[in-house]
């Protein structure tokens, strides 16, 4: 079943060529703000660099005492001229 994402909370798209010390930063400071993000990739490679971000902004959001966590699931993403994609979505968690 996919999961739905909730329109208020922040996805972050995340592809195989995004930076994840730029993509880190962005979770650490959605989570300072109280909003942890959703990261969707869609493909091994993006999977991979929204792991390697979570894994950073982990480090990062230590010296706040905080810690994050994933839980995966799937995703559907429309795109244009072409059938739905499916994706993988990677809750923020913050502990």
């Amino acid at each position: 079943m996919a999961e739905a994402l909730d329109t208020e909370e922040p996805v972050l798209r995340v592809g195989a060529t995004t930076a994840p010390q730029e993509l880190a930063a962005a979770i650490a400071h959605a989570c300072y703000e109280g909003k942890p993000p959703t990261l969707r990739a869609i493909g091994a490679g993006s999977v991979n660099q929204a792991v390697k971000g979570a894994a950073i902004a982990r480090q990062y959001v230590a010296a706040r005492a905080m810690d994050l966590t994933l839980r995966p699931g799937w995703g559907t993403v429309n795109m244009p001229d072409k059938d739905n994609v499916s994706a993988i979505v990677l809750k923020v968690i913050i502990s």
